[in-house]
């Protein structure tokens, strides 16, 4: 059989699911890219990996557009005036998802819903019937959960409403994030958070000052953990496999002065040519109502530059096999580690790119896919060699603040962590501190947990291993996870 016929014949894959693979494999049957010989081997040798954005893209890797101006303009296009109650409001909402494309099909980022809804929250208890159907219907019907949503910094009856109705669905969709603000965000509402989070793995706290401080202002979280432009998205998202360039060097020095840089260098003309075709013949912008109605705009569009495996390349270069030796357990490795990171970001921000808001590229820390064997996902520390809490924080801040589109640290808590959320939140502070950007957690009883970047239902996970259909196509994803990176033996807290 082919490979269109073997998804036709899949019975794990629902029909919406052999619809998506039968669309990427139609993609990939075209060769539309002029890509380099240097980057075209590095791909071959698994260094360069286009983390699945097909042969011929037709549409940015990840779209955020502006739902503020949606909501109070309505659209001409989708023939929706706007909201005058919370019931038009969810429902235009959901209309709107529906249009916006992504490199998953649906949408990576559905807004900053707590503000969104806020100003329809006028009966709480009919406020609340309206939300909890509207999240119910998203998990339902957008089947992946790269789909992400954002609340805060600032406490209101929305999010307070949204925080409760995910504790009682206990959904694995919409991903969700806190912008977390010292000066803005209440105890009180956080508290609220990490009480969900315990319960259903969201929401994860994100560092509102650093990312304010990197986007001059506003922004938003969207697929994994993304910071990107409201109003515009990335094009593109390729990742280097930093472990892989460790084992091609021949020393330190080879590996800073040859095979860094030329790894670097044959990716970002990879992303460049990638960038090329969405803008200049793909029609994306020249077509899309999103552009025409002034919700996104091409020069809020950036391009994402991803790695990830940096514990097994500073460990295979230190020849580091002793735990005090290695990667977040030794003073010498740390060190490495950040200066591998600041070669890379000094050498992406060298590099211009005319269609890129600020001609500039973004760092982005890449969360790591389900057939990933031996490499951990962006900075992180191997699951199995976690140190102590506070060392790993402080191990954490230390690389956060070289990426602006996205990196992030997942903290398991002991269930009876649900009694104290005062010390979860006493935590986070401190990780902020330290300078880290983003932290995620859950309860070690969850049946809703993080993977990487995205959350899966424990439950859902044993039906496909079953050969049972799921709902959503993240869940397989999910269960590689599981099985090839030990996600399930992660360091409960």
């Amino acid at each position: 059989m082919n490979n269109a016929e073997t998804i036709i014949k899949d019975r794990t894959l629902t029909y919406e699911q052999k619809l998506i693979s039968l669309a990427k494999e139609a993609e990939n049957s075209l060769h539309v890219l002029n890509i380099s010989k240097e980057a075209q081997e590095l791909r071959e040798e698994g260094v360069i990996c286009d983390l699945g954005e097909g042969n011929a893209p037709y549409r940015p890797r990840y779209i955020v557009p502006n739902y503020e101006k949606f909501m109070k303009n309505g659209s001409e296009f989708l023939r929706l005036t706007p909201p005058q109650d919370i019931w038009e409001a969810v429902n235009n909402l959901l209309i709107i998802y529906r249009h916006v494309p992504s490199i998953t099909t649906f949408p990576v980022y559905i807004g900053n819903i707590d503000t969104l809804l806020e100003p329809f929250v006028k009966d709480e208890e009919e406020a609340y019937k309206a939300i909890k159907l509207f999240l119910k219907q998203i998990d339902r019907t957008i089947s992946d959960s790269f789909c992400h949503a954002d609340i805060g910094p600032v406490d209101t009856k929305a999010g307070r409403l949204i925080l409760k109705a995910e504790r009682e669905l206990q959904d694995a969709i919409p991903n969700i994030t806190l912008k977390y603000s010292k000066e803005k965000t209440s105890d009180d509402f956080a508290k609220d958070c990490v009480q969900t989070a315990l319960v259903t793995a969201k929401p994860s706290f994100a560092n509102d000052e650093m990312f304010r401080d990197d986007f001059n202002g506003d922004y938003a979280i969207a697929s994994c953990y993304n910071g990107l432009r409201i109003g515009g998205g990335s094009y593109t998202l390729s990742r280097l496999n930093m472990y892989k360039i460790a084992q091609k060097s021949e020393s330190i020095d080879d590996f800073f002065n040859v095979q860094l840089p030329y790894a670097i260098d044959a990716m970002l003309g990879f992303e460049d040519e990638r960038v090329r075709y969405i803008v200049e013949e793909s029609g994306f912008f020249e077509s899309s109502f999103l552009v025409k109605e002034g919700l996104i705009s091409r020069e809020n569009f950036t391009a994402m530059f991803g790695m990830f495996g940096l514990a097994e390349c500073v460990n295979h270069l230190l020849n580091a096999t002793e735990l005090n030796e290695r990667f977040g357990h030794s003073n010498k490795a740390d060190e490495l580690g950040v200066k591998i990171i600041d070669a890379m970001d000094k050498r992406v921000k060298q590099h211009r790119n005319k269609y890129c808001a600020d001609k500039k590229f973004l760092m982005h820390a890449q969360v790591g896919i389900d057939s990933d064997r031996g490499t951990s996902p962006a900075c992180r520390i191997p699951i199995g060699e976690e140190p102590e809490l506070w060392d790993h924080l402080r191990n954490c801040g230390l690389f956060h603040k070289f990426f602006p589109s996205g990196i992030g640290d997942i903290f398991p808590f002991e269930k009876n962590s649900k009694n104290n959320p005062e010390y979860i939140l006493d935590i986070i502070k401190g990780a902020f501190k330290v300078d880290m950007r983003y932290f995620s957690l859950y309860s070690s009883d969850s049946n809703v947990i993080r993977i990487t970047g995205y959350l899966v239902k424990k439950s859902d996970m044993e039906k496909l291993d079953r050969g049972e259909n799921v709902t959503q196509d993240t869940v397989v994803l999910g269960l590689g996870a599981v099985k090839n990176a030990k996600v399930l033996e992660r360091k409960v807290r």
